[in-house]
């Protein structure tokens, strides 16, 4: 016996497995669980600050080639072909080689977190980091930091489930990859974990800050090692900001909210219509058509963008028009400023349409993106039109804000907002400003939507974790693990004799009537028959189907636990049926649902 469960450990382990499941033994013997999750975090970290740094370098070398094979300074007809060559070599990668969907980074990671017990696959490491590479170094109108979020959420869940920790650690260590990647690919520690919080909606308790704060330490570090001490954006502080500016800057945040909501609508509205084209052909040329042509009109859209950003904070807006067919407009204030205009409005649509064609890539660069255009074309309107008379707004100033506004009202994230558009750039001394347009510009898009551009698709299929831990955890329940079969059916027309013949042979004071197909037709409570249960007059002339009941509801096979709490609420039940498609399945009772509640949250706490 004991060799034979030797030999089926070796072939479930594998033979070189031995001395890793030994090492596990040993680690639970000597090092405390949460000493060893802090040790993962330091390894987490350092791997996920290594993927941002490869990710930006792909980006810099795939982008070189195209650099190399033509000078992109002036009016070029390659606009149309490179950025259609990123999205084909990103699909076929996807399509062939991966053979998984990953589009949509965070989305999946929220999934993962959600439904999948925090676990992701071991391609999800990798597969990210060379499609959004292809994508956004030919051209492609997305974001790396996205892409470089799934890859560390990967990282942290994988090694996770190499030492076999718990669902609840998983989920620490999936926040730990994803921080630690936020803050490798814009050197922002204190984003990167305002990033797991907000967004990932992780608890910051005494047992999840110390491991997410190493890990986002630690890969803000590694970038920093690998690549300078520089800072994302050149932006200098030559302007001091002036209290009496606040005014602006609340106006400016309900811009932002509105630009959020619009970039919100497009993205959703764009996705809605790709997902309706079935052959993915016809998604790419779609896809393509549409961001060739808008990089073509509008050259700055060509990839993330920062090389537009920087443009805007050293003050040359003109610049941005200089390989355009309008670059004869340069001179024309008015002109830029449209320009500027539809370089915001149109960011969404080629995201859209990158992502929407077959492409990978976030929406982290192109929100920071609008938010840019929209601070700046705000201030130059102003000064433009000379409101201020001779002490007008600082443009960059307002471009910096306007990169936290937006960012916060698309994601729904003001602390990290703010925080991000800080260490990106060294502006420390506009956190006030920040401040405002960040809580302003959320608050605006509160009243229109009560989720962000990653939690909405997951919201609107009811499989989103939130801070509410009653709802998290309603969640987390499904209604398989809660459905109880151990009842004893009867039909409509069995007599009171064999009703008393079931009572005889069941544990429960319950009982389904179920007709000769299997439908679910009534119920009936022992309470209901007590008074007629012990009466032999009555045995052969009372039948089921006169002293049945009706049940206040049926719940169907699959139905979320938030609406089966909601469905005892409102009946006052304490058992309700369970059907598929009218058949009966089992009862769901809330003695079950309260134990299994209380096994989750036990589970899922971090203290």
């Amino acid at each position: 016996m004991d060799q034979e469960y030797t030999s089926r450990k070796k072939r479930f382990y594998g033979p070189s497995q031995g001395w890793f499941m030994r090492m596990l033994a040993w680690r639970e013997q000597h090092i405390p669980e949460r000493t060893f999750v802090v040790m993962l975090a330091l390894v987490v970290g350092i791997a996920s600050g290594l993927a941002a740094v490869l990710l930006k370098f792909l980006i810099g070398w795939m982008g070189g080639i195209v650099q190399a094979s033509t000078k992109l300074t002036t009016v070029h007809y390659q606009y149309l072909l490179f950025p259609l060559v990123g999205i084909l070599l990103a699909s076929l990668y996807v399509r062939y080689v991966v053979r998984d969907n990953i589009s949509h980074g965070v989305t999946r990671v929220l999934y993962a977190i959600a439904l999948k017990k925090s676990r992701l696959k071991i391609h999800n490491m990798y597969a990210s980091l060379v499609a959004s590479s292809m994508t956004i170094g030919f051209g492609g109108s997305v974001g790396a930091e996205g892409p470089i979020v799934f890859t560390g959420a990967a990282i942290g869940s994988n090694l996770g489930q190499q030492f076999r920790l718990s669902p609840h650690t998983l989920m620490l260590l999936v926040g730990c990859g994803a921080a630690a990647g936020i803050a490798g690919i814009f050197k922002a520690p204190i984003a990167g974990v305002l990033f797991t919080i907000e967004v990932l909606m992780l608890d910051l308790t005494a047992g999840s800050a110390m491991p997410l704060i190493i890990a986002s330490v630690t890969g803000a570090t590694v970038s920093y090692v690998l690549t300078g001490m520089n800072v994302e954006f050149l932006y200098t502080q030559s302007e001091d900001f002036l209290t009496r500016r606040i005014p602006y800057v609340i106006f400016l945040g309900i811009f932002c909210g509105f630009t959020s909501l619009f970039f919100s609508k497009v993205i959703e509205k764009m996705e809605g219509l790709f997902k309706h084209i079935k052959h993915p052909r016809n998604r790419f040329l779609l896809g393509a058509l549409v961001l060739s042509s808008l990089i073509f009109l509008f050259p700055p859209l060509y990839g993330e963008g920062y090389e537009s950003i920087n443009l805007l904070f050293e003050g040359h807006p003109s610049q941005l028009l200089s390989n355009s067919l309008f670059a004869g407009m340069s001179g024309n204030v008015w002109f830029v400023l449209l320009f500027i205009f539809m370089l915001g409005a149109m960011k969404a649509f080629a995201t859209s349409a990158t992502n929407g064609g077959g492409g990978v890539g976030g929406t982290f660069a192109p929100s920071l993106y609008v938010g840019c255009m929209v601070g700046f074309f705000f201030a130059y309107l102003i000064n433009t039109l000379g409101w201020m008379g001779d002490m007008p707004l600082s443009t960059k100033n307002f471009a910096l804000m306007g990169m936290a506004g937006v960012m916060s009202g698309v994601m729904h994230a003001p602390l990290m907002a703010i925080f991000l558009a800080a260490e990106m750039t060294g502006g420390y001394n506009l956190f006030l400003p920040l401040l405002i347009v960040s809580v302003v510009s959320y608050g605006t898009c509160r009243i229109f939507t009560p989720y962000g551009i990653y939690t909405r698709r997951l919201a609107q299929r009811g499989e989103l974790l939130t801070h509410q831990k009653d709802r998290s955890v309603l969640t987390l329940l499904k209604m398989d693990s809660v459905i109880e079969t151990d009842f004893v059916s009867v039909k409509p027309d069995m007599s009171l004799k064999d009703m008393v013949d079931a009572i005889s042979r069941s544990h429960r004071n319950l009982f389904p009537v179920i007709d000769d197909n299997g439908m679910l037709v009534g119920v009936v409570q022992l309470d209901d028959i007590r008074n007629i249960m012990f009466r032999p007059d009555l045995y052969r002339r009372m039948y089921v189907s006169r002293f049945m009941a009706i049940p206040p509801a049926k719940l169907e096979l699959g139905t979320s636990m938030d609406h089966v709490m909601k469905t005892f609420d409102n009946t006052g039940a304490w058992n309700l049926p369970v059907v598929e498609n009218g058949k009966y399945v089992g009862f769901v009772s809330k003695s079950k649902i309260f134990n299994s509640y209380r096994q989750v949250l036990k589970h899922y706490s971090y203290d």
